[in-house]
C-alpha cells in the first residue's frame, strides 16, 4: 500500500487546525460533489480521496495516529504493543534489533523504516508467527448531500457512490441543513473480519425559493394591490402544495402578517405533520397614474382632510 499524503490531498499544512481542516474539506467536498460533476471519473475519485482524507485528519486520534504510523495509521494499536516506534532510532546487537522490555525479538536482520510498516506488521502478525487476528472495525465514511429546499420538502430516494459502491438511499421529508444521518455498515471494510464501518451523510440544504425556513415553519413575503388593501377581497399565496387562496380584511396595513397552519414545512420523520406558513403583507403603490385617476386621488385627499 503506498503513502497517501492527506494534508497534501486536504491542501493544508500538518500544521492546520481543525477548524482549518474543516474548510478546506467543505470546499474541496463542494468543488468535486458528483452532483456537480457527473459522470466525471477524475472528479468522482478525487471526491473519494478528500473524503478519506477528511476521515482521517478531522479525527484527533486518528490523526494522531497517522501522524506517526503514516499508511498503516490503522494498525498503530499493534505496533505500541510491540514497542515499535518510528521516530526513535534502533540500534542493531548481533545480528538483530534491540528491543525493550516486553518487545517482539528475532526478527533477523531486517530492517524496517517508517515507508515499510506494512512489511513489519505482516513480520509480527503474517510472517510464520503463530499469532492470532484480531478484528477490526473498517473505516466510517463522511459525505456531503446538496439537496434543493423542494427536494427536502419530500421523501423520496437517491442513488449515491460510495467507496465505488452504488447504494440507493431514501432521504426523508423535512431533514434540515447541517443533518447528519448514519448508513450502518456502508463504510470501509473492517480488518480480519471485522465489522464495516459506517457511513455518515451531512446535507447541504440550498434555497432558490421564496420562502426563508425556520425549522418547521416557514416564512414568505406576499404583495397585494393597494385597492385590495382598502377594500379588502382576495388573494393567492404560493405553497409548497400549490396556490392557496386567502380573504384579506379590508384596511390591512403594510407589515401585516397571517399565518398559513400546517402550510409549513414537514416534520422530520414525522407523518403528516407540518409547520406552519407566515405571511407578510406588502402593499403594491399603483404607478403610471391617468389623470383621471390622479383627480380621484386628490379628491379622496381631500376628504381625508376634511
Amino acid at each position: 500500500m503506498d503513502y497517501i499524503d492527506y494534508y497534501k490531498i486536504l491542501d493544508v499544512t500538518k500544521s492546520a487546525t481543525e477548524a482549518d481542516i474543516k474548510k478546506a474539506y467543505r470546499k474541496l467536498a463542494r468543488k468535486y460533489h458528483p452532483d456537480l460533476n457527473p459522470n466525471d471519473k477524475e472528479a468522482e475519485k478525487k471526491f473519494k480521496e478528500i473524503n478519506e482524507a477528511n476521515e482521517v485528519l478531522s479525527n484527533p486520534e486518528n490523526r494522531k495516529k497517522y501522524d506517526k504510523y503514516g499508511k498503516d495509521w490503522k494498525h498503530a494499536e499493534e505496533f505500541e504493543k510491540a514497542g515499535y516506534d518510528p521516530n526513535q532510532q534502533q540500534s542493531r546487537q548481533q545480528g538483530g534489533y534491540q528491543y525493550s522490555e516486553g518487545d517482539f525479538s528475532g526478527f533477523g536482520d531486517g530492517e524496517y523504516s517508517g515507508s515499510d510498516f506494512s512489511d513489519f506488521f505482516n513480520s509480527m502478525y503474517g510472517g510464520g508467527r503463530s499469532r492470532s487476528q484480531s478484528k477490526y472495525r473498517g473505516q466510517d465514511f463522511n459525505a456531503e448531500l446538496v439537496l434543493d429546499l423542494a427536494e427536502a420538502y419530500t421523501t423520496h430516494k437517491r442513488n449515491l457512490s460510495v467507496n465505488g459502491k452504488n447504494i440507493r438511499i431514501t432521504i426523508p421529508a423535512g431533514v434540515e441543513n447541517g443533518q447528519i444521518i448514519k448508513i450502518p455498515n456502508h463504510g470501509g471494510p473492517g480488518v480480519n473480519g471485522g465489522p464495516n464501518g459506517d457511513l455518515y451523510i451531512t446535507f447541504i440544504i440550498s434555497n432558490n425559493s421564496d420562502f426563508k425556513r425556520e425549522g418547521n415553519n416557514l416564512y414568505a413575503e406576499a404583495p397585494i394591490d393597494l385597492y385590495t388593501a382598502i377594500l379588502g377581497g382576495e388573494t393567492y399565496i404560493n405553497t409548497f402544495d400549490g396556490k392557496v387562496k386567502i380573504k384579506v380584511p379590508a384596511e390591512t396595513q403594510p407589515g401585516t402578517k397571517v399565518k398559513l397552519k400546517g402550510k409549513g414545512f414537514p416534520v422530520y420523520k414525522k407523518e403528516n405533520q407540518f409547520g406552519d406558513l407566515y405571511i407578510t403583507y406588502t402593499i403594491k403603490i399603483p404607478t403610471k397614474l391617468s389623470d383621471k385617476e390622479k383627480e380621484l386621488f386628490e379628491e379622496l385627499a381631500k376628504l381625508r382632510k376634511s
